[in-house]
């Protein structure tokens, strides 16, 4: 059984797009007379980190010491991604303000427990040049003293072919494992990173090949594996669960644990959080996977952008042994 109180021992980079998800809670009693819509009453408004954010928020919660890196904007919202970061106790020598970038934000509707409608502010263009390799002097100064480097892909401009290739380069000289979380459509980006975490459309876009079946899925992951140069790949499979594949070994399946499903967001930023914590503690690949598919059926169970608690994910093993 893996020991979560030493998770805080853990000190983890985390590399990738920040963002700031706001939520506008209200309640739904008519239809717009302008449209076929329902009209929502806000109560009230708040604001949590999203992105390579939630990830921290996930490794923060565990315990762990948090090392951000990213782009943020110079406007209010890049503003309050900083003070949330910092309210985690993660260090932000990593996080660079762009003038010219404005912070990702996505603003859910929520009404009686569900999600109406999103909204997202942001741009999608590669950092600058100046940014890129102010960010990769620090990462060099920074490695040897890191447990695990996590790369949280949104596809927001940050996490570039070049920089993923440094990164996994330092990694490697200072013995670091790197987990990545994609959203690029071309999976060589990641090359030579430990551990691979993309959902099954992901999977299937990046392979080119229709997952119907497991045997569809085994032939999607035998080409990503080789595509990325990958001895370990965990797709996340929804409600069935996830599956692991490990060079020289059989697939292994781990199924999800019945739950009601209010908001499935976030949920991979869980996942590749506590597969990290879980590996870098010296767990294997399907025990550390397990806490991970336990961790993320608690999330999902709650509204909004969320995060499993120690006691929660404790009770829950508990449960599960």
């Amino acid at each position: 059984m893996i020991n979560i109180d030493t998770f805080k021992t853990l000190r983890v980079l985390v590399i990738g797009d920040l963002m700031l998800d706001e939520y506008l809670w209200g309640k739904v009693d008519r239809i717009s007379p302008e449209a076929p819509v329902p009209v929502v009453a806000v109560e009230k408004k708040s604001h949590t980190l999203g992105g390579a954010g939630n990830v921290i928020n996930n490794l923060s919660a565990m315990g762990a010491q948090v090392f951000a890196m990213g782009a943020v904007g110079v406007g209010p919202a890049g503003r309050d991604v900083l003070k949330k970061l910092e309210a985690l106790g993660a260090d932000v020598t990593g996080v660079v303000s762009e003038p010219d970038r404005p912070t990702t934000r996505k603003t859910r509707i929520i009404a009686a427990s569900q999600q109406m409608l999103r909204i997202d502010r942001e741009v999608r263009y590669q950092i600058s040049a100046r940014t890129l390799e102010k960010l990769t002097q620090i990462i060099a100064g920074y490695m040897d003293e890191m447990d695990l480097v996590i790369i949280s892909d949104y596809a927001k401009g940050l996490v570039t072919h070049e920089f993923v290739a440094s990164i996994v380069a330092a990694a490697e000289k200072s013995g670091v494992m790197t987990l990545a979380d994609p959203k690029s459509m071309d999976f060589s980006k990641y090359k030579g990173v430990t551990v691979l975490t993309p959902n099954r459309k992901e999977a299937a876009i990046a392979a080119g090949i229709e997952i119907q079946t497991p045997e569809d899925m085994a032939q999607a992951a035998e080409k990503i594996m080789a595509q990325a140069g990958l001895e370990k790949l965990l797709i996340t499979c929804g409600k069935a669960g996830m599956v692991l594949y490990e060079a020289g070994k059989p697939a292994v399946t781990i199924a999800s644990k019945a739950r009601q499903v209010f908001d499935v967001s976030g949920a991979g930023d869980t996942v590749i959080s506590l597969l990290g914590l879980g590996l870098a503690s010296g767990a294997s690949f399907t025990a550390a996977a397990g806490l991970a598919n336990l961790a993320a059926g608690i999330v999902v169970a709650k509204v909004g952008t969320a995060t499993a608690s120690i006691d929660e994910l404790k009770q829950c093993v508990i449960t599960n042994v």
